[in-house]
């Protein structure tokens, strides 16, 4: 591996080397793995490997503008935790054993097959979270499409805001000369590589980076009456292109959320936000689960105002993060509460009967994650599993009918 040195014009405090980390893999495909290098409690350089020689000015300059756009000058945003677990538990990382008993299998990258035990506990927990929604705030339930249209995420900022993450659909182009033209390659080269995408032209579909913009999308345009807080909630798989962050069931490309969204007046929905965070603190006590929920933010990427973004959403506490510990020295977050203020509702144009302005907020779970947490702290045999656990994974709990619009 060629080693090259990328000294920091603005150094980031050490405490900030996670956040970092995760965007240095979306500086350039040539990276092969990196280093940080901390001295005097800051990151001052990175090292990066590549298989091959690489631009080293260009590389300095992509990773110096990188930093200084999304991460700032600043000093570290201050870390607040809002709640904290009554459980402690010894957790240690089962994937291996996961994988050694074909439990997961993995299919690609970022992609993993669950079997067993696995299936019906992530069942399991997401009725309970549906269960939840359901029965405290009366929220209807759809199941939407896998594709969402592009100019959906359009008017949520979505391609602005996250670049990194998008996975766009694509077909080809209908025009029978260039079908003609796929099948004489394909026939002398059955291999479909890049060079196919010159025959494609469509970019109106993507695949979902998460559930709650196909609601945004469905109540584009409406009128809401006015009354309770509107509660609308799916279970749906989305998709993120994770580049080589991707690993075990932490990080996947292709994953499963339970997402929950609240649109009405901004006391309304805020109150509706912290009292889904207090019901599902409670959930995670009962299932004798270790975590804790702090004040977060969205990697915000490549903007000149990303770390402006990320500064404001800790200040104003518009997003809350849940995490349950996967080993001694990691978490992960397997939910967040969000407060999007007015922005979606203006993006979509959704309005009040009444003319008073409307807000908006969501609630996501990662399922994946969910199980992989409960795995990590209480093993991957059910019968060590607590009572309340097992309780889940056999779906003795009845589900309440969703009411329906």
């Amino acid at each position: 591996m060629i080693e090259t040195e990328v000294v920091l014009r603005s150094p980031v405090p050490a405490g900030r080397g996670a956040e970092l980390e995760r965007r240095i893999f979306f500086v350039s495909p040539q990276i092969a793995s990196f280093r940080l290098v901390i001295e005097d409690g800051v990151v001052s350089a990175v090292r990066l490997f590549s298989a091959v020689a690489v631009d080293e000015a260009a590389l300095s300059a992509k990773l110096n503008t990188l930093v200084e756009d999304d991460l700032g000058t600043g000093p570290q945003p201050p870390v607040k935790v809002v709640w904290t677990s009554a459980e402690r538990v010894a957790a240690h990382d089962v994937y291996p054993a996961l994988l050694a008993a074909g439990l997961v299998s993995e299919s690609g990258e970022g992609q993993i097959a669950i079997g067993e035990p696995l299936i019906s506990l992530a069942a399991g927990l997401d009725r309970r979270i549906r269960r939840l929604v359901v029965e405290e705030f009366g929220a209807v339930e759809y199941q939407y499409p896998t594709l969402v249209p592009t100019h959906v995420l359009d008017a949520a900022g979505y391609p602005g805001a996250f670049p990194q993450n998008l996975m766009f659909v694509t077909r080809l182009h209908e025009d029978l000369d260039v079908y003609r033209d796929f099948k004489r390659s394909y026939t002398e080269s059955p291999a479909v590589d890049s060079a196919t995408l010159e025959l494609c032209r469509n970019v109106d579909y993507c695949l979902p980076p998460t559930m709650c913009y196909h609601t945004f999308g469905q109540y584009r345009d409406r009128v809401l009456p006015t009354g309770p807080v509107h509660v609308v909630t799916s279970r749906g798989k989305s998709f993120r292109h994770e580049s080589r962050y991707a690993t075990t069931l932490e990080r996947l490309w292709d994953f499963t959320i339970r997402e929950t969204v609240f649109i009405g007046g901004r006391t309304e929905v805020l109150d509706a936000r912290e009292r889904l965070m207090e019901l599902v603190f409670a959930l995670v006590d009962e299932l004798g689960l270790d975590g804790y929920c702090e004040v977060a933010s969205d990697p915000f990427f490549i903007g000149a105002d990303s770390a402006a973004k990320e500064w404001s959403q800790r200040r104003l506490e518009l997003k809350y993060e849940l995490r349950l510990r996967l080993r001694p020295d990691g978490d992960v977050a397997v939910g967040s509460f969000n407060f999007h203020g007015d922005h979606f509702c203006r993006g979509f144009d959704i309005a009040s009967a009444g003319g008073a302005p409307l807000f908006s907020g969501c609630a996501g779970f990662g399922l994946e994650r969910l199980v992989y947490a409960v795995l990590c702290q209480h093993g991957t045999d059910p019968d060590g599993w607590p009572a309340a656990v097992r309780e889940l994974w056999r779906g003795e709990h009845t589900d309440a009918p969703a009411p329906t619009r």
